[in-house]
């Protein structure tokens, strides 16, 4: 019975594992990158099978050899007798564990083999440099391609002469070879010979893993600072090559001891070695380090500091920072907005981290749709001019289905697919704080695009089941639930007509997907037909992932309506560990920020990397899940060795359509890690370096209670060097964090060019051009959290925020943009209001804006900047609002003067304050119908306060608000 349960438990698992590899095979022929799948698999089961064969051999004639070797004797001692017995029990199943113990370390060491893959093809395939090491004179490449193979095959094969070894040495003791004795260790023969072999074998692999560690001391990290560095090249790496010589010299002496059996030499050899390795090794390089370097390190490691950052700066894409000394102002002066005014006039006011619950009331319409917590930046031609836009796909959310709905059948065959992107201008928002949609609706309409010249379905995005089932036969009556007919009522089916996954019809390929998705409805429902396909790993960035997995793939994919479809873009990297004199970063430190700890973005994994490019772009169609990489940086060697990996699985970036190209964009993850090195290599003098008195630190966000790394942030604006605006990813730095403290004054400010243009195949000169802005530290200019300080601490804002307050509804303040402007830094913060309902969203009322020591607060930025800068600012591009639609009452044009609006305003907030008490008093009655006139009240009095102040802020010169003029209009939801 048990052998006939142990055949079933086998076949099951064996076809449970059959069912998991053929379905990838279907998902990846139907993608069309079958050859990934065939060479990784095809890789690893090469790779697999070597190691395998090499640790099963190694095993297998050492303890065969043992074997064959053991001496035939009559017991004479205790110990012998203890043997025998020892053998006598292992006898009947000797033949099964000489053979079982080698194929089980072999599957160990094959399956440590496998997973080293991308080594081996990179060594394979690699591509050179063109670049020199400056200790070696070696290719770069022989640094990312070739050591670390070398390193590979040595580790294992160390590994395998010492598996071996202890194997044929507990082999022979067990057959009395090897006898240890009152007299000292006893061996025969055959016994010495075989050790004098093994022995000389690791020895070998040692002089060689010496060797190599020559060069790999130009990767060493263990130090101040990268690479090989004075007491490295003058002791590590000539002691390494004496270990070398060494090594070799004692395996001779192994060898001639198997032959003349005469063993003083070899031990006397192997202890030479150990105390060479130990006093060379180790006691060389500390004195040196110690009494020579220690005492003069400046002097004697500035070579070596300047190697490092020289290659850390190439590593990373540094060496082409553009630099520029800015003598910024902090003192405001009439029109010096003037030049900036396209800049001012493009500003992005729609925070995306905080609009995602107004696109969810505004725009979701049914509890099965949902927004992502974080939008996405982009811009897009309105009108002939670029305008920044917050975007966003409107995802299936099966979660929002009711108790009763939740089927199997309604969450796989019914709700399928999300419906149609939702955009809205950057800049602007409506009279009441609301977005003013480019996108919307359902059907989709607005200036991207409506349901007749653009695919709207989202089959294929960042929050999409699992799984779904599409498709049916011509003529078949449609299952699909597709979009509501109107926001009142009525719901639209559809039938998917795309190619988006494997087809699922057939019996076999039923079975083979139940046990995938260890589902038996999938097996019997009749929702799954002939024509059936079954889409599943839907997730832009894991699809990617899955046929690039050379890449690492950037935490935020992005959508885009170009070419009539919805593509998501996303963006790949080529990483290493090995270049030479590189600074390691960790890529999860670098990239976490307060969107990542917010769960609103994904972090890279906790890997270290030396080197990184942007090499791949990649885009994956919303509807049918098609995936082209293109690539982007040719000129990587890297990206080259993988296209002779993989050769069919490119596209030159020249085939990206000129919708596409105009969409790609400067990837967040490598400026982040960009940034975080910027902030100590951003100095290039050894000595300056050496001091560490020029560090920068990223500012940590002011926006947020914890603390932790401003985000990076798109937004289109002119640096000095620049004729036009551009679409930019921009931070700041303030002086170095050291023990949680540091000056929050602005010491330089990064800008990545993120327009690639808008031709086909046609990258801009200008995409990806570093610049960073150095601001003096004389010039005090404040940093973001300092900023934050003066709008949280400043009387007049505090009053007319906690009013608000206290009326039932929050306030929330944006994200803080820092931009150059006006010969100076100019830093600007939405503010929006939301009450405490559950169907609440946030609506932006009010601006605020900083320059040195002065802030505005208004309803409209032209209007906060007028404050700054006194009358028109000159910030005006043609258009006076800026901020609202011409309906806004905070663009009322003043009815009465400066002093008649200030009493107004005193008097309405006297009629704001006298509710709420009049509120609060009725509230802790329990009279709810007086509370509920109150706050009607209320909201009457701060409409009121709002002309007030927009009739102020038309007539106003101050630089810094003299009286409570910021009381924003309450949320329609209050």
């Amino acid at each position: 019975m048990t052998p006939t349960l142990i055949v079933v438990a086998l076949v099951v698992v064996g076809f449970i594992f059959f069912a998991n590899v053929w379905t990838d095979v279907l998902w990846y022929q139907q993608l069309g990158y079958f050859q990934v799948f065939l060479t990784e698999n095809l890789a690893r089961i090469g790779i697999f099978a070597a190691g395998f064969l090499l640790m099963f051999a190694a095993v297998f004639y050492a303890i065969r050899i043992a074997y064959h070797a053991r001496p035939v004797y009559a017991p004479d001692s205790e110990i012998r007798d203890n043997l025998n017995r020892y053998q006598a029990q292992l006898e009947p199943v000797r033949r099964v564990v000489m053979v079982g113990l080698p194929v089980l370390f072999g599957l160990f060491a094959g399956s440590a083999a496998s997973s080293q893959w991308q080594k081996v093809m990179l060594f394979f395939n690699q591509e050179s440099f063109g670049q020199k090491d400056p200790e070696f004179g070696l290719d770069i490449g022989f640094y990312l391609m070739t050591l670390p193979f070398l390193g590979f095959v040595t580790g294992f094969l160390i590994s395998v002469a010492i598996v071996a070894g202890i194997a044929g040495i507990l082999t022979h003791y067990l057959y009395g070879s090897i006898r240890i004795m009152e007299r000292g260790i006893f061996t025969s023969r055959a016994a010495q010979i075989h050790l004098a072999v093994t022995g000389a074998s690791f020895l070998i692999l040692l002089g060689i893993n010496f060797w190599l560690d020559r060069y790999s001391a130009l990767q060493n990290s263990g130090g101040r600072w990268a690479g090989a560095l004075y007491t490295d090249v003058n002791a590590v790496i000539p002691t390494k090559a004496i270990l070398a010589v060494a090594a070799a010299l004692v395996a001779i002496l192994f060898i001639v001891a198997a032959v003349i059996g005469k063993w003083r030499l070899p031990v006397i050899g192997t202890a030479m070695l150990v105390i060479t390795s130990i006093l060379a090794g180790g006691v060389y390089p500390w004195v040196i380090q110690q009494f020579q370097v220690r005492p003069s390190e400046q002097t004697l490691e500035r070579k070596y500091i300047e190697r490092n950052i020289g290659m850390t700066r190439a590593a990373y894409g540094l060496d082409q920072v553009k630099v520029e000394r800015y003598n910024a102002t902090t003192t405001t002066t009439a029109g010096a907005l003037a030049p900036d005014a396209q800049t001012t006039a493009n500003i992005r006011l729609l925070d995306p981290n905080l609009i995602s619950d107004a696109f969810s009331q505004l725009e979701q319409f049914r509890p099965y749709y949902q927004f992502p917590k974080a939008l996405n930046v982009d811009r897009y031609m309105v009108d002939g001019k670029m305008q920044d836009t917050v975007i966003a796909v409107r995802e299936l959310n099966p979660d929002g289905l009711s108790a009763d709905q939740q089927s199997w059948l309604n969450r796989h065959v019914v709700y399928t697919h999300g419906y149609g992107v939702v955009a809205a201008k950057g800049n602007k928002f409506t009279a009441d704080g609301k977005p003013e949609f480019l996108q919307s609706g359902i059907p989709s309409t607005g200036v991207l695009g409506n349901d007749k010249t653009y695919e709207p379905r989202i089959y294929f995005g960042e929050d999409s089941p699992d799984y779904s089932i599409v498709g049916a036969p011509e003529g078949a009556s449609p299952r699909e639930q597709d979009r509501p007919a109107s926001r009142e009522g009525g719901e639209t089916q559809y039938t998917f007509t795309g190619n988006g996954g494997p087809n699922v019809g057939s019996f076999f390929n039923k079975v083979l997907y139940s046990i995938k998705f260890q589902s038996s409805d999938l097996l019997l429902s009749d929702g799954v037909n002939e024509a059936s396909q079954i889409l599943y790993e839907r997730n832009p960035r894991e699809r990617v992932q899955k046929v690039a997995p050379y890449l690492t793939v950037d935490g935020n994919a992005y959508p885009a309506v170009v070419d009539g479809r919805v593509k998501w873009i996303v963006d790949g990297y080529t990483t290493s560990q090995y270049y030479p004199y590189s600074q390691q970063e960790q890529l999860s430190d670098a990239t976490t920020d307060s969107q990542t700890t917010a769960g609103r973005n994904v972090a890279l994994p906790n890997s270290s990397v030396n080197y990184i490019r942007n090499s791949v772009k990649a885009t994956v169609d919303a509807y049918d899940g098609s995936v082209t990489l293109y690539a982007w940086d040719d000129q990587d060697p890297l990206l080259k060795a993988w296209q002779k990996v993989f050769p069919s699985t490119l596209k030159p970036y020249s085939e990206m359509s000129a919708a596409v190209m105009s969409h790609v964009r400067y990837p967040e993850d490598l400026f982040k890690v960009q940034r975080e090195l910027l902030g100590r290599y951003h100095v290039t003098d050894p000595v300056s370096f050496y001091k560490n008195d020029d560090a920068w630190s990223v500012p940590n966000d002011p926006t947020v209670s914890q603390e932790v790394k401003q985000p990076p942030f798109y937004m289109s604006l002119q640096m000095p060097d620049q004729k036009a605006p551009a679409f930019q990813l921009t931070s700041s730095y303030i002086p170095q964090v050291v023990n949680n403290n540091a000056r929050n004054v602005l010491y330089g400010f990064l800008a990545a060019d993120s327009d690639a243009g808008s031709k086909k195949g046609v990258k801009a000169e200008s995409y990806g051009q570093l610049r960073l802005l150095q601001v003096p530290p004389e010039a005090q200019v404040p940093g973001p959290g300092q900023a934050q300080n003066k709008f949280n601490s400043d009387p007049t804002v505090s009053q007319a925020l906690n009013l608000l307050r206290q009326g039932a509804s929050d306030v929330l303040n944006g994200n803080l943009l820092t931009l150059p402007a006006g010969r100076g830094m100019l830093y600007i913060q939405p503010v929006y209001l939301r009450s405490t309902g559950e169907t609440s969203y946030p609506t932006l009322q009010r601006v605020l804006v900083a320059f040195g020591d002065k802030i505005g607060f208004a309803p409209t930025l032209d209007a906060a900047l007028n404050q700054l800068f006194g009358g028109r600012s000159g910030a005006q591009a043609g258009d006076a609002t800026n901020g609202k639609t011409p309906t806004s009452p905070g663009t009322t044009p003043p009815s009465t003067g400066s002093a008649d609006a200030r009493a107004a305003l005193k008097a309405a907030l006297d009629e704001a304050n006298a509710a709420i008490k009049a509120g609060q008093e009725a509230l802790a009655k329990g009279d709810f119908a007086a509370y509920g006139d109150e706050q009607k009240k209320l909201s009457d009095a701060l409409k009121k306060a709002l002309d007030a102040e927009a009739r102020i802020a038309g007539t106003g010169t101050a630089s810094t608000p003299t009286s409570p003029s910021a009381t924003p209009t309450p949320s329609p939801s209050s």
